[in-house]
């Protein structure tokens, strides 16, 4: 999505400097006013939107691409668990505590994502909640799939699941021309699927091709290019959670 943009090939755009960040880093960092353009979970956003706009693309937004619960057991639901999470303000999160809202677990923990795999294959955590190219991955270390928390929302809403978030911070940027600049290097990116592929290998988490394939064509999306009406709705629905 921001290869284009971070290479100076979107005509227009001023030079960027990237930080490269886990999302509860971000979450974090944005509440702080530490970034011009930040990409945070659409579930932070009751917190930065005093000093953020959100942007109508460039974000995380679909079907069939939701966070996972994870064990290494045969567990039915998550009582009395020790929970790895990959942040308190996610969009899994959020959504993991409504899922289990009659079956809490006992303990939560924030981990860096790329540790929550090994950790519940090691026994450190009953169980663990993953987002991403995880969905491609995690038969490796054993595990099971006790909740697809995505087929879960769409099955209560009949709507996308609203995962990552791009935001513009008031008077830093102009959010309109900021836009331009992501859609612009999104089509750049459909249109040359191949430049892309050295930027997007070397900050994989997962860095077999196959898997960032996957990940690539189930994430960026036609709501990568613009929310539209249903992308919308998707966060609106997701904003009034009652667990927010």
């Amino acid at each position: 999505m921001f290869h284009a943009l971070v290479h100076g090939l979107v005509p227009g755009a001023p030079p960027v400097d990237v930080t490269y960040a886990d999302v509860d880093v971000t979450n974090t960092a944005a509440e702080k006013g530490a970034y011009d353009l930040v990409k945070v979970s659409y579930a932070a956003l009751p917190w930065l939107l005093d000093q953020y706009e959100l942007l109508p693309c460039g974000g995380a937004l679909g079907r069939g691409c939701g966070p996972l619960v994870l064990t290494r057991d045969a567990r039915t639901d998550l009582s009395g668990a020790t929970v790895a999470i990959p942040g308190e303000r996610t969009t899994a999160y959020l959504l993991m505590r409504q899922w289990a809202e009659a079956q809490p677990p006992r303990r939560v923990e924030v981990v860096p994502f790329h540790e929550i795999m090994p950790g519940v294959a090691a026994g450190r955590y009953d169980a663990g909640l993953v987002i991403h190219e995880a969905r491609f991955t995690y038969q490796r270390y054993g595990l099971t799939a006790l909740a697809d928390l995505g087929e879960w929302w769409e099955a209560e809403t009949g709507l996308p699941i609203p995962l990552g978030a791009i935001l513009a911070r008031r008077g830093a940027v102009d959010p309109a021309a900021a836009a331009e600049w992501i859609r612009a290097s999104v089509r750049h990116a459909w249109a040359h699927p191949d430049a892309s592929r050295d930027y997007v290998l070397a900050h994989a988490q997962e860095m077999e091709p196959d898997v960032v394939d996957q990940h690539i064509a189930l994430y960026v999306n036609e709501f990568t290019e613009e929310l539209g009406s249903e992308g919308h709705k998707a966060v609106d629905a997701l904003l009034r959670s009652p667990a927010l």
